[in-house]
């Protein structure tokens, strides 16, 4: 009677630690599901944009999450979008948080005051920004390389000296803009340039390879400039702040997944101006998918 009294208290024990190690796996596996639960990409809609959403997307797969894409956000609406949570992050760049969300002066400015600008700013907003890239998709003045050996032009105060020498491309816009061509000769001067001709803004690389032009404005991270045939000149007096690519990710997110900045920090800190117009290139000059070229840059430098 004893003995059987004894095995029953024993099979009960032993069933009470099997539901209770049961139990315990079942909690485990919940808060692991809770961690990794899916999360939403969204893209500006232009090429840089929609490469660095998928970059982040297959980052982040890679470390067990579920994510789901929103590509083609347009610029003036993606912002309302991680605020009112119909995404949870996308790519976006510290100028563009500092002056056009945050209404700041950004000129003159170095990249980590302009970081340090949007960070606080989006504090604000419950929206983090991580570590930004090296690489910046500012606004820039592109040269042909051939021009720029003949003349000794690397610099915009190079440019400036000698621009009865060169001639410019202009899309017209640039030509009127406070924060283009008549903020630029207040910072450095009267431009003087042996000719100034419009064209629509597609063509301006094609002028300057067929040797029409010589000068033209551009954005430093544009596919084009991957090529030796283009060089950026460099903006030695900082009048136009940079514009550092960082992930913009709503707080709430970040809390419950804090791995999230681990990983796109990790990312980012590979992604210099040289590599963004590599990829740019890829996509807008080779005809690649976005996809691919994302999966591929991934997989040579996120293991």
């Amino acid at each position: 009677m004893n003995k059987k009294a004894w095995s029953l208290a024993g099979i009960v024990a032993i069933l009470a630690v099997g539901i209770g190690v049961a139990t315990v796996n079942h909690q485990q596996s919940a808060n692991n599901n809770a961690k990794k639960e899916t999360i939403v990409i969204g893209s500006k809609n232009f090429t840089e944009s929609k490469v660095l959403m998928q970059i982040y997307a297959d980052a982040l797969k890679k470390k067990g999450y579920s994510v789901k894409l929103k590509a083609n956000i347009s610029s003036s609406v993606i912002y309302q979008a991680i605020k009112s949570k119909q995404i949870d992050l996308y790519p976006e760049y510290t100028g563009t948080i500092a002056t056009s969300y945050l209404k700041k002066n950004a000129a003159g400015k170095s990249a980590s005051a302009i970081a340090k600008i949007a960070k606080d700013g989006m504090a604000k907003e419950n929206l983090a920004t991580l570590s930004y890239a090296p690489g910046s998709d500012s606004q820039g003045l592109a040269i042909a390389s051939s021009a720029a050996k003949k003349y000794n032009i690397y610099t915009i105060s190079d440019l400036q000296k000698k621009a009865n020498k060169v001639r410019f491309v202009s899309q017209g816009e640039f030509d009127k803009r406070a924060d283009a061509l008549p903020g630029l000769e207040k910072a450095y001067g009267k431009f003087n340039f042996k000719s100034h001709k419009v064209y629509d803004d597609s063509l301006k690389y094609r002028v300057l390879e067929k040797g029409d032009g010589d000068v033209t404005p551009a954005y430093t991270t544009e596919g084009q400039l991957a090529s030796s045939k283009f060089t950026i000149l460099k903006d030695n007096k900082h009048f136009w702040p940079p514009y550092n690519v960082v992930p913009l990710v709503r707080k709430s997110v970040l809390k419950k997944n804090p791995e999230i900045a681990t990983v796109l920090n990790a990312v980012d800190k590979k992604l210099t101006t040289k590599a963004l117009s590599k990829l740019n290139y890829q996509v807008d000059m080779q005809g690649r998918s976005y996809q691919k070229v994302a999966s591929e840059w991934i997989a040579k430098n996120y293991r």
